[in-house]
């Protein structure tokens, strides 16, 4: 998902170049500053702990506007819309994988699918929704799943109104989506049969089936902003975004979740999130961070 992560920062600091913004000191003030526009853009909370990740993650931005200091590259963000918005992308990052925690896809497979087929067979539209997207690892997991191992299991979709949304907040990771095409090593994690069926070999890598991009539809979105979603959703996948943000944050999203989901429709979060306050009162458990949507919810 596309937010902060303190290792994926440290390996992208390494071997950064002299420039202007090599020796410049990022003071409290500005890291206050910083964090305060990362709270009210994208509700992220960031702790003075984070401070050297910071300072890592925008001396680029610095050094990309001929900059000397923070003081003056947080004049600059909060006068420039772009770049305040390049700031916020700057300080998020990418961790996911595909069949990343395999539980959830066990019991998608397992549990939600049957009925899925059921109301596309009757001619009923499925909406499934990937939210913190990232690179796209997640929605095509989910889409292989709905195809299956094979192309003979696949066939219940020829017909089926079935689609799949994928949003992040950072552009690049979007566009990643829209590709469709991951790194050898990248695609290892996902199992045979599926690799086989649904990704099609290209040079130091493989680009996912038209069948399965078909079904993705990729969108820049912050989720604290408004979503010009119209449909209910059968499933939302949200998993390891919460956990970068203060619990009014994380409660006021999972209420919108709640909201947006169809009766009976599922909820996976990650595997350290929790749901909390009314949005927890309107859904049951259904195993570890899988939620359902009360029937009368």
């Amino acid at each position: 998902m596309t937010y902060m992560d303190s290792a994926a920062s440290a390996r992208a600091g390494g071997g950064t170049a002299l420039g202007p913004s090599h020796s410049a000191e990022l003071t409290r003030n500005d890291f206050a500053a910083i964090a305060a526009i990362m709270m009210s853009d994208a509700r992220i909370a960031l702790s003075e702990a984070k401070t050297t990740l910071v300072q890592s993650r925008l001396a680029r931005r610095l050094r990309e506007h001929g900059l000397s200091s923070y003081r003056d590259y947080v004049a600059l963000v909060e006068s420039d819309p772009v770049e305040r918005s390049a700031m916020v992308v700057s300080l998020t990052t990418n961790h996911t994988h595909f069949f990343r925690e395999p539980h959830h896809f066990d019991h998608f497979r397992e549990t939600v699918m049957p009925e899925l087929k059921r109301r596309a067979s009757a001619g009923q539209p499925i909406r499934i929704w990937s939210a913190g997207c990232s690179s796209g690892e997640e929605v095509y997991t989910i889409a292989m799943c709905l195809l299956g191992p094979d192309r003979t299991s696949s066939m219940w979709l020829r017909g089926a109104d079935v689609r799949l949304l994928a949003t992040d907040i950072a552009p690049h990771v979007v566009e990643s989506v829209r590709r469709g095409f991951y790194a050898a090593n990248t695609a290892e994690g996902v199992p045979e049969e599926y690799r086989r069926t649904w990704m099609r070999p290209e040079r130091d890598g493989f680009l996912m089936a038209e069948e399965a991009r078909s079904m993705v539809t990729a969108k820049v979105l912050n989720l604290f902003e408004p979503w010009p979603l119209k449909a209910a959703y059968d499933v939302i996948f949200c998993r390891n975004v919460m956990i970068y943000f203060n619990d009014d944050a994380k409660e006021e999203l999972e209420q919108r979740f709640v909201a947006q989901l169809a009766p009976s429709a599922f909820l996976y979060i990650g595997h350290s999130e929790r749901m909390v306050g009314r949005a927890a009162q309107a859904m049951r458990s259904c195993g570890h961070t899988i939620y359902q949507k009360r029937g009368d919810a």
